[in-house]
């Protein structure tokens, strides 16, 4: 009977020893500060419900077109006439417009802004009266994978640059406050790249761009067939004209050719009277 009377006293202080152990625990875990979280770990963990997310969420399909266009033409007023019209329906407009000569052609370049919804229907009504394409590129790229991506990411930092706004007003130490407010700055950096790449991209989903390069070929010169009596004649006046050229280039040294003349007098004359003596 005392034995049991003692186990029971033995269990009853293990159990309270045990207890008062575990509060003390519980209350040194609360009152450790959980540290802010790190930006790849939180970032990585929230990306995959983000992708998650967008998968589930249908997005209209991002598609970037091109065109480029290259023709030979009989009027180039009226072809440019036509590109004009064209543009004007399609609420397109021009960003280049360049002019100019070749040796035997002349030609005309455009670079053209054209809303995606009417790209194909501006391309047919440019296609009209041309015959032949030299050139004819039409391109589509499907950037919807990228957009999505982008978008993910995007939302992911603005969601970690709340969490940190949230833990900054609870900061109360210099040190955590700066520190935070760099992690903060990076983050809005990041942003803002990442919202210049989303605008980019929408702009070019949203207008196309189309090139055309139309010309038209000048007739060559004939060469101008010359009797071989005009021969005859062309060269005696080719003559005449060297001859005059001569003539002037020694008027314009005469001063040398009279002093040249009057040496040459005296020179003889001294020879003269050497002999005589």
């Amino acid at each position: 009977m005392r034995q049991l009377f003692f186990l029971s006293v033995l269990f009853l202080m293990f159990s309270g020893c045990s207890k008062s152990d575990a509060e003390s625990h519980d209350v040194a875990v609360s009152a450790v500060m959980v540290p802010p979280p790190p930006a790849g770990a939180s970032e990585s963990n929230r990306k995959d419900q983000d992708l998650t997310e967008s998968s589930t969420t249908k997005i209209p399909q991002k598609i970037i077109k091109q065109g480029s266009l290259r023709f030979e033409t009989d009027n180039l007023e009226n072809t440019y006439n036509q590109i004009q019209k064209a543009v004007s329906d399609n609420k397109a407009r021009v960003i280049n417009d360049s002019e100019g000569k070749d040796y035997n052609s002349v030609y005309r370049s455009l670079t053209i802004k054209v809303p995606s919804q009417n790209f194909d229907r501006f391309i047919n009504n440019v296609s009209k009266g041309v015959s032949y394409f030299e050139v004819k590129n039409i391109s589509a790229e499907d950037v919807t994978e990228q957009f999505i991506d982008l978008t993910s990411r995007l939302n992911t930092k603005k969601k970690l640059e709340e969490r940190y706004l949230q833990i900054l007003q609870k900061a109360t130490k210099v040190s955590e406050i700066l520190e935070i407010e760099k992690q903060i700055s990076a983050i809005r950096e990041e942003i803002e790249s990442k919202e210049g790449q989303l605008k980019y991209l929408e702009s070019r989903v949203s207008e196309s761009t189309v090139t055309i390069d139309f010309y038209k070929k000048t007739p060559e010169k004939e060469g101008i067939k010359i009797s071989y009596g005009s021969k005859i004649w062309n060269a005696i006046k080719s003559g005449f004209f060297s001859l005059s050229d001569f003539l002037i280039s020694l008027i314009s040294v005469w001063p040398f050719v009279i002093l040249f003349c009057v040496f040459a007098y005296f020179i003889r004359r001294r020879l003269k009277r050497r002999k005589k003596e």
